[in-house]
């Protein structure tokens, strides 16, 4: 079994991802070594230990969603890694990325495309558990049977198709599929976003139910704060491709430093009462394109703090003074708080 702690005690990370860049041609502009490309992510650095929910969260655009592709090693990165218990995704041969396919999944933002229309409930969650040799067929029926009650779903519905069911069981659905080659980790893309209120905090629930039951990892994606703050142990802050601010729930929302994430807090309805009394930040203008970079800090061209230093240099995230694990990447505001 894996061992999540080093010989000092500390936990290991269950993956790293190290320097990853995405990078995609802009579609009908192909001329040769000058093709500009979109800068999805670009040099990401990230932790996520075992047992733990990593929140990313970002306007849409940001980048987070295929960061969340790179971890499943739906794609191969432009540059950087992705390491898996030691081992990078994106240098393993296909045996092997095959067997390490079932440690992590993925539950997808549309649930409707991301479930076989043609096939019923239990072919779609007995496919993965035959192709991965997870059980043999003489069991199949019991597995599915077990799938269908660990999402809240009645074993009568496994010969229905995806399109007799309510948006939130097709979720239940895609989770179960999730979970039938029996995964550690589990990144999960928006999964509520398309979902009634109601039937969103219902989901919710669910996750964090499958993951004190089964021991589960999560890496959750959204945009949407109140979501995100219910589900997660840290939270990341992304924009433009790059990780701006990283820090756990609870130090992140009491004290969020970045311009970029007190403007986020700001937009939202959020019942802090601790940020009631703060300036409120309102964002000017649009994100700037993902093909033309702005030079210097990503964040200047909307920043209400920004000088003339945040127009050249790119900042790095800086660890905030007196916390563990808080870092921020704005040399203003946390220049402002030493003072």
């Amino acid at each position: 079994m894996y061992n999540n702690e080093d010989n000092n005690g500390e936990r290991k990370p269950l993956v790293v991802v190290s320097e990853l860049k995405k990078y995609y041609p802009v579609k009908g502009l192909n001329i040769g070594k000058n093709t500009p490309v979109i800068h999805a992510v670009d040099g990401v650095n990230l932790e996520i230990y075992e047992g733990e929910t990593l929140g990313i969260v970002g306007e849409s655009g940001c980048g987070k969603s295929t960061i969340g592709r790179q971890i499943v090693a739906l794609e191969k990165p432009t540059s950087g890694r992705v390491i898996y218990q030691g081992e990078t995704l994106s240098d393993m041969p296909f045996g092997c990325l095959r067997k390490i396919r079932t440690h992590i999944q993925m539950v997808f933002q549309d649930s409707t495309s991301s479930l076989n229309p043609r096939k019923q409930v239990y072919d779609i969650l007995a496919a993965p558990m035959l192709y991965h040799g997870i059980v043999e067929k003489e069991g199949l029926n019991a597995e599915v049977n077990r799938l269908l009650d660990l999402v809240g779903l009645p074993k009568s519905m496994k010969y229905r198709y995806p399109h007799e069911f309510s948006g939130g069981q097709r979720q239940r659905i895609g989770i179960a599929k999730a979970l039938s080659v029996k995964p550690r980790l589990i990144v999960c893309d928006e999964p509520v976003s398309a979902l009634d209120v109601s039937v969103q905090a219902q989901i919710l629930n669910l996750l964090k139910q499958l993951q004190d039951e089964l021991k589960l990892t999560y890496v959750f994606i959204s945009h949407g704060l109140g979501a995100v703050r219910y589900v997660s142990s840290r939270i990341a802050i992304m924009y433009l491709g790059r990780i701006v601010e990283i820090a756990d729930t609870q130090e992140l929302f009491d004290d969020p430093i970045h311009p970029y994430t007190q403007a986020l807090f700001d937009a939202s309805p959020l019942p802090v009462p601790k940020l009631r009394g703060r300036q409120r930040i309102v964002l000017k203008g649009d994100i700037p394109s993902s093909v033309n970079i702005p030079s210097g800090c990503r964040f200047h061209t909307r920043c209400p703090y920004a000088i003339e230093s945040c127009r050249i240099n790119d900042p790095e995230l800086i660890s905030v003074e007196g916390s563990k694990g808080h870092k921020a990447a704005c040399p203003v505001l946390m220049a402002q708080r030493s003072e």
